[in-house]
């Protein structure tokens, strides 16, 4: 079956629109002693504004879109309300859709058992452009392609069976994945520069490598501090080959549990690494009734998520909003590539969050000292170890 010829497509002059005075204040940059965070809301930002519908018929977009052009996504169990990267896929699928004026599918996987009846669901619904979201859907994704060459397949954070060379088993799938050691190597020497007690901790969903990468920067991170301070700030939950998991990837009781026991070990800052089991992780927090400070992932907690404002020092960002938005407007375009994508604090795939409320509490020389990393590590000076290299 020939793919159809879709229509040209442009991308509008700037990510925001500056009319929008909620977006104005989160895209603000924050001084910070020399050092200016970019917030989620640059990172996460995309071309063009959000459809106020999950599905709509793109009313306003501009006319040489393709109207027979259809943009679905499947998340994985977390649901696109997870406020982490079901969502913010989601939004850059969304956005495409309205860019071009078409409408757009989005199906929630309530389990696993759902990624490959859900794929083969949308296939038959006539998709041109299929967004798998998560490493969990990866062989689903796989066998969907596979079967079905005339369809685009975007994969998030999986290679889906393809190797930096570009080869790969299934031609049509674009895998999107974010070297995001680099950021949570920043945010690793933020925690050990930030802490009083000399305890740092994070914790993961599962013990996937797309959970454990941030868990190895983190690492990388603090020991990087003590190298330089001759400090001797300890990590709690992780220490590079096992640590603590709470076996899923849902807020609840197991993700409390293992939470508490990390905090319980003296640490003032918490990394949890899975989606929505930061939730439990909060709430572990507050029932402390310590000062102890919660690092996000994917998305800017601060923003995606208003109960964390007081909370959370800073997130370690994937810019899967803008990353998704991207792949599917090069579908629409005819342009689609099966490249694997990697974002990097480089290409701005991956980043530190704005400090919010925590911008008076950083010591301005320790802001310093993140910014000059960051700008080392895409010099190259230092190395960031992960599976990705």
């Amino acid at each position: 079956m020939p793919r159809r010829k879709r229509s040209a497509w442009y991308l509008c002059k700037g990510p925001f629109s500056l009319e929008d005075e909620n977006v104005m204040k989160t895209i603000k940059r924050t001084a910070l002693g020399g050092l200016a965070v970019v917030s989620a809301g640059i990172l996460l930002a995309g071309c063009g504004a959000a459809p106020e519908e999950s599905a709509g018929t793109g009313d306003g977009a501009n006319e040489d879109a393709a109207p027979d052009f259809l943009p679905c996504i499947v998340s994985d169990f977390g649901g696109f309300d997870d406020k982490s990267f079901n969502q913010l896929s989601s939004e850059g699928v969304e956005e495409a859709a309205n860019e071009l004026g078409v409408e757009f599918k989005p199906v929630e996987s309530n389990a696993e058992t759902d990624y490959e009846p859900n794929l083969n669901s949308l296939v038959a619904q006539g998709c041109d452009a299929i967004t798998s979201v998560g490493f969990a859907l990866a062989p689903a994704t796989v066998d969907a392609a596979n079967a079905n060459p005339e369809v685009d397949f975007i994969l998030i954070d999986d290679l889906g069976d393809t190797d930096f060379d570009g080869t790969t088993d299934a031609e049509t799938i674009k895998p999107v994945l974010y070297d995001t050691a680099q950021a949570a190597f920043l945010a690793g020497y933020l925690s050990a520069g930030y802490s009083e007690s000399g305890t740092v901790g994070t914790f993961g969903g599962q013990e996937f490598p797309t959970v454990t990468i941030f868990m190895d920067g983190f690492l990388q991170g603090v020991e990087h501090y003590n190298e330089e301070k001759g400090a001797d700030v300890e990590v709690v939950g992780w220490d590079g080959s096992t640590g603590s998991f709470t076996g899923g990837f849902s807020a609840g009781p197991e993700a409390k549990t293992v939470a508490q026991n990390i905090i319980d070990q003296g640490v003032d800052v918490i990394m949890p690494v899975g989606g929505p089991i930061y939730q439990s992780a909060l709430q572990a927090i507050k029932e402390s009734d310590r000062d102890i400070a919660l690092i996000g992932t994917d998305a800017d907690l601060f923003v995606s998520d208003p109960d964390t404002e007081d909370f959370v020092l800073t997130s370690v960002l994937k810019n899967m909003h803008l990353s998704a938005y991207e792949a599917v407007m090069a579908s629409a375009n005819d342009e689609f590539d099966t490249e694997a994508y990697v974002g990097t604090l480089e290409n701005d795939g991956v980043g530190i969050a704005d400090f919010h409320n925590f911008a008076d509490k950083v010591d301005s020389e320790l802001a310093a000292e993140v910014e000059a990393l960051q700008e080392a590590i895409i010099a190259g000076d230092i190395t960031v170890e992960s599976y990705l290299d």
